[in-house]
């Protein structure tokens, strides 16, 4: 299972790359009124890393949350 789930992530990787490599047109994005304009690529491959990085934070902390309920408290 563990290839499966490797297999999965180098795909969507490689999505990901392909997508960026293909849209180089600078867009804007204000966000709190600050705009940032850079090019599309950059913006697609910043969003994937910030999905990467919170969706394993909050993985991780589901499963020690699981790991302690299942300890015995005495």
């Amino acid at each position: 299972m563990r290839w499966v789930h490797l297999a999965v992530i180098v795909v969507l990787a490689a999505v990901t790359l392909i997508f960026a490599a293909q849209n180089l047109e600078t867009v804007t994005i204000s966000f709190f009124k600050m705009n940032v304009s850079l090019p599309l690529a950059v913006h697609t491959i910043v969003v994937y890393l910030l999905g990467a990085v919170t969706g394993g934070s909050l993985f991780a902390l589901l499963r020690r949350s699981y790991a302690g309920s299942k300890r015995s408290v005495g």
